[in-house]
């Protein structure tokens, strides 16, 4: 190798020193990017052919190497709609071609990102603040399972959630012992007691148990409140049940403590009109406060509320839901009373759960699964290529994207950039004085070619 050669190789050093330059300078203005991969520079030597004997240290090619399986802090975030992935995996969003009345029309071409600072628009798409919009599957709102195979740009704008039929009440609560009702006579064995004979026809026959009109007084007089919720119909039309209970036996009247549950009918009935419904069943207490034969559930048959036809609701009490110990204020200690029914909603906002999972919150009370955020993982993830504002793209050396990531989706959490800033500037100092050292070569190789020339002279 000549001098000029070893000029040539001091320039093919400071151009592979500018170009570590220029990865570091991006990684540095880049920390505080959201979930911004660093780039790092790789230094190839280009040997000339030769004995081993004549080699000579070559040129110098420097190369961008990417840090995309590297990941970067994941830090909390206030935005419910802000997501981090958490390992393995990559967010699929779109860009848009182009803008129609303000909506967007995409082509079709998936791109993969890291940077999860997803906000609803006036749309209802999830966009990040580079204009990627986020694509995922959507979910059957009653199983929560994915709908589909192909990922889809997700919109939430116009969720409903439909209204939900009462089929199902949660009930737990506590008997008093010795309920106080409006006819109860202290120390009166028995005033306590419902009184069949007070009645036009006798609500505690099984079957036939019914309280009309003309006996609401007297049997308001003769029970206790068991509480009252709201219930839904098919189309979602709410109605109040309201339940009471009725002692109808007693150890100290001589037989066994048992009551009787009834649910309003129809709170304005008249006459013979049927205002209450007994349940049908006897629940019995043994000397320790527990049902005997416990009773886990009980089911009201065609139930219909002011003429709103609700259907069959099953009465679920659990193990130990329903007791009979001493209460001084002698009334029913309600400490469950749910329903599974609501009337139809409109979407309030979304979240994402730790399930990969976008959740809406309805008017209606109800939450519901609306779609799965879907990440894609690749064979060579740091031969993606990039593209502006976080984004990768599908290379033929990173091989497609396979729908398998194991990672998993952080709500209310940013990923952060993986640039260390300290790592940086001690590579800066490297570089610099490697670029230095280069410029040192010419300014001697320069000298020496003057000497050359001195020669002859």
């Amino acid at each position: 190798m000549g001098i000029f050669d070893a000029l040539t190789v001091a320039v093919t050093g400071m151009r592979a020193q500018s170009f570590a330059l220029a990865n570091i300078s991006g990684n540095i203005a880049n920390s505080q990017t959201t979930a911004f991969k660093r780039l790092d520079t790789s230094f190839e030597d280009m040997i000339q052919s030769g004995a081993p004997g004549k080699q000579t240290s070559g040129t110098v090619v420097a190369s961008s190497r990417s840090t995309n399986n590297v990941q970067g802090d994941i830090q909390n975030a206030s935005n419910s709609t802000f997501m981090a992935v958490n390992g393995d995996g990559f967010f699929i969003v779109a860009k848009p071609t182009s803008f129609v009345d303000g909506r967007p029309i995409f082509g079709g071409v998936e791109s993969y990102t890291r940077r999860g600072d997803f906000q609803t628009d006036q749309n209802g798409y999830l966009v990040n603040g580079a204009g990627y919009y986020l694509m995922g599957m959507p979910t059957d709102p009653t199983t929560g399972n994915p709908t589909g195979s192909v990922p889809q740009v997700l919109q939430f704008n116009r969720n409903l959630s439909p209204a939900t039929v009462s089929s199902v009440i949660n009930y737990a609560a506590n008997l008093p012992s010795n309920p106080v009702t409006g006819a109860t006579v202290p120390n009166t064995p028995g005033s306590e007691l419902l009184d069949p004979a007070a009645f036009t026809t006798d609500p505690t026959v099984a079957g036939t148990g019914t309280v009309v009109g003309d006996d609401v007084a007297t049997f308001l007089k003769q029970s206790v409140s068991g509480g009252a919720l709201t219930v839904y119909d098919s189309l979602g039309v709410p109605e109040n049940i309201q339940f009471r209970w009725a002692k109808v036996d007693s150890v100290q009247n001589g037989g066994s403590d048992t009551w009787e549950l009834f649910y309003q009918v129809d709170s304005s009935a008249t006459g013979t009109n049927v205002a209450w419904q007994n349940s049908g069943t006897d629940f019995v207490f043994d000397s320790t406060g527990q049902l005997n034969p416990a009773i886990g559930n009980l089911t009201l048959p065609a139930v219909t509320i002011n003429g709103t036809a609700i259907g069959d609701i099953q009465v679920n009490f659990g193990s130990g839901g329903l007791t009979q110990f001493a209460d001084s204020t002698g009334a029913v200690s309600v400490n469950q009373l749910q329903q599974n029914g609501a009337a139809a909603g409109t979407l309030q906002s979304i979240q994402v759960n730790d399930q990969n999972r976008i959740v809406g919150s309805f008017s209606n009370g109800q939450t519901v699964v609306l779609a799965q955020v879907t990440l894609a993982t690749f064979n060579a993830e740091n031969r993606l290529q990039s593209l502006d504002g976080g984004a990768f793209a599908a290379t033929a050396d990173s091989g497609t994207a396979l729908y398998s990531a194991t990672g998993t989706v952080v709500g209310s959490s940013l990923e952060g950039s993986n640039t260390d800033i300290a790592d940086e500037f001690t590579k800066l100092i490297v570089t610099q004085q490697a670029y230095s050292a280069n410029t040192r070569i010419i300014t001697t190789g320069n000298q020496m070619v003057q000497d050359l020339l001195n020669m002859i002279r």
